[in-house]
């Protein structure tokens, strides 16, 4: 049986706590919450992975993997993800659960404090960070923005987002930016790290067998240095409904490529996760491009041969769809028309009743998948206490469970196209 809670630790401080005998590791996560803003979302990316360098009482890596191997081989990871237009922040921490330690082992009390200390006591010299790690992990920062160009698929969904969302929050890339990261100093650091501490809300999450008292005991323990504003900096969330454009924008670049990459980017009429028509959202996404029998996948790749491979993923935070494809440069109009081709026929209702059916079971089975995982429930949770809500897994797949045929036609009417990035060959 598997229990949620959740409880306000500290101001701003918000445990959830999911009681459950399914895994054999606790997963334990920290997280703090930054409106993302291209000014600090390098500083914040940045951070912790400084602080994973070393701490005042394990200063260096060596001495902090010895600490976290003393704990059964346990691993704190630092994260960055980006959840609608807010920067996450933090540690994802794995350890054995005490039910199968040894000489019975108080193991969550040990690895709450060690995240305490990683967040808390970082190393330090001359009253900061040490210049020798921020100096490291700044040029490493960097290495990862400017690589992210070399996976093509993935850089063309971002330079979509970038153009499509230019001026708006969401448009800032969870990284920041290659020439804010290499900007960053060890003074400029250490006061945006003092200023996230005081006035970033914090996120806490715990999976494993402990009860929630236990729990929120040993994590307040473990954070009982943290400084507090009395107001905290909450992250926002705009939903822009429509384009805002009588034509979608066309945005192309050319690089050394073999393959192009068509983007499209859609905005879906105010569909987002805050609203009931999110279920539909969701099977509407699954019929249309989101799996392997998606109207894109089964027709503009299979039937067609138009792609190298076609589909959809949603940004349910910020309401908008992006379909990503693989292309020879020849076949651009012909994809483009093919792709916006299956939208209309979601829109027209013409789908048969297995589609829909297979639409339902993949976002079903999606859902419970994230029941067996430890990391994609720690994630959905973050998800929901960003977005500020507390529905379960199992009562968003009874939701998904009722979505009609006419509920994702509705939605399927609502999307509306308005950015087009286009990625092709320096020849082509």
């Amino acid at each position: 049986m598997t229990q949620v809670t959740h409880r306000e630790l500290l101001p701003g401080v918000r445990l959830t706590a999911v009681q459950t005998n399914k895994f054999k590791s606790n997963l334990l996560s920290v997280t703090l919450l930054a409106p993302l803003d291209a000014r600090t979302a390098s500083a914040n990316a940045l951070l912790p992975y400084v602080l994973r360098r070393g701490t005042q009482r394990h200063p260096d890596m060596e001495s902090l993997s010895a600490a976290l191997d003393e704990l059964y081989g346990g691993a704190i990871e630092p994260a960055i993800r980006k959840k609608g237009e807010a920067q996450c922040i933090g540690f994802v921490g794995s350890f054995l659960d005490d039910a199968y330690a040894l000489d019975d082992t108080n193991i969550l009390e040990q690895a709450a404090g060690l995240m305490g200390e990683v967040l808390l006591c970082p190393a330090m010299e001359d009253g900061g960070f040490r210049k020798e790690y921020v100096e490291g992990e700044r040029s490493n920062l960097v290495d990862r923005i400017q690589a992210q160009v070399n996976e093509k698929r993935a850089y063309s969904l971002l330079r979509l987002t970038q153009e499509m969302c230019a001026g708006e929050p969401y448009g800032v890339d969870r990284l920041g930016d290659g020439k804010s990261a290499a900007a960053i100093t060890a003074d400029g650091l250490w006061e945006r790290y003092r200023h996230l501490l005081a006035h970033a809300p914090v996120e806490l999450y715990y999976c494993g067998s402990a009860d929630a008292d236990r729990v929120a005991a040993a994590l307040s323990a473990a954070l009982e240095g943290l400084p507090r504003a009395e107001e905290l900096e909450e992250p926002d969330h705009s939903v822009q409904e429509s384009a805002g454009r009588d034509q979608p924008r066309l945005v192309t670049e050319a690089l050394d490529v073999t393959q192009g990459k068509l983007a499209l980017g859609f905005r879906t009429g105010g569909a987002c996760v805050w609203e009931e028509d999110y279920p539909d959202l969701l099977v509407f996404d699954a019929l249309y491009g989101g799996t392997p029998t998606s109207k894109l996948f089964l027709n503009v790749r299979e039937k067609l041969s138009l792609c190298y491979f076609a589909s959809s993923v949603l940004e349910k935070f910020k309401g908008i769809m992006a379909v990503a494809s693989g292309i020879e440069f020849g076949n651009y109009e012909k994809a483009k028309a093919e792709i916006l081709a299956q939208l209309d026929s979601c829109r027209d209702g013409a789908m048969e009743d297995w589609e829909l059916e297979s639409a339902r079971r993949a976002v079903v089975s999606t859902l419970r998948a994230t029941m067996d995982a430890q990391g994609r429930l720690e994630d959905y949770w973050l998800g929901q206490a960003v977005a500020g809500l507390e529905e379960p897994p199992q009562a968003l797949e009874a939701r998904v469970e009722a979505v009609t045929r006419e509920q994702v036609v509705a939605v399927a009417q609502k999307m509306e196209l308005d950015t087009i990035y286009f990625l092709k060959g320096k020849e082509g």
